[in-house]
């Protein structure tokens, strides 16, 4: 057994009672910070200070048991058990056995250039879309960059949440040059697949470029997917090009954690 997370009490030999104190004052500072946020859940306030520890340790690593997390914590088990299941979910730690350990880091997977429909039709699932924002605007300094255009160009801005099943799975925002799809925009129906749509065009998707990071939603974010701020998320950077190497589209899409991941590869 690791001794640094055995209780704070009890007989310690000689040369274990300075570190003993050592953890003591660690375990002081702990509830101080516990205390200094009265406003913030408690079981948050524990999965911060969770994720404080967990720095201190190595992948395979046990993390103290729920008993001695609530008594270093001053809070009852549940809570505890509620704050460890967060990070469950994200994927810091793992169940192995009767106990916790910490958890390899995710992989990041790139997506492939199929469209959300066909990747949701491909696993069984009835895709569906609620719309959010349709507008035109002017593209701001990184979103002329991304699309190679002048900046305050026409751009055609769709945001929309992403369904299966009739379940909230991501929120996706796509920027598209106004001077080429303007006229698909007027006759577009932003309940059906957008990529469809563009093909349509003659257009075709032939690379991109993706960035996947995991971060946690905006409190605007959490409630279009039905979640929470601290439910972890997947968020998507793409920019797609067609043949010529022209931008076509770039896209932001944010995933609940708890329900999606991806496994795939980008070819052109």
């Amino acid at each position: 057994m690791n001794n640094w997370y055995r209780p704070f009490f009890g007989y310690a030999r000689p040369h274990e009672r300075r570190r003993q104190r050592v953890r003591r004052v660690r375990a002081d500072r702990h509830r101080h910070a516990m205390t200094a946020t009265p406003n913030v859940p408690k079981y948050y306030r524990v999965r911060t200070e969770l994720e404080s520890i967990l720095t201190e340790l190595e992948v395979g690593d046990a993390v103290p048991a729920e008993r001695e997390l609530a008594l270093r914590f001053t809070v009852s088990r549940e809570t505890v058990r509620q704050a460890i299941h967060e990070l469950l979910v994200e994927g810091r730690v793992e169940r192995r056995g009767r106990g916790t350990v910490v958890a390899s880091p995710k992989l990041v997977q790139p997506l492939s250039l199929r469209s959300y429909t066909e990747g949701a039709v491909s696993q069984g699932r009835v895709p569906g879309r609620e719309l959010v924002t349709f507008e035109e605007l002017g593209a701001d300094a990184d979103l002329a960059e991304a699309l190679g255009l002048a900046f305050g160009a026409p751009v055609i801005h769709l945001e929309r949440v992403l369904l299966a099943d009739d379940e909230k799975i991501g929120l996706e925002s796509t920027h598209l040059p106004a001077d080429r799809f303007g006229e698909m925009a007027r006759t577009f129906d932003p309940g059906t697949s957008l990529y469809a749509a563009i093909r349509e065009t003659g257009v075709v998707f032939a690379s991109a470029t993706e960035r996947i990071e995991t971060v946690l939603a905006s409190p605007r974010e959490a409630a279009l997917l039905d979640s929470t701020t601290a439910m972890p998320m997947l968020r998507l950077h793409r920019v797609s090009l067609d043949t010529d190497g022209v931008p076509i589209e770039r896209v932001r899409s944010l995933y609940r954690g708890d329900r999606i991941a991806f496994l795939t590869t980008l070819r052109e």
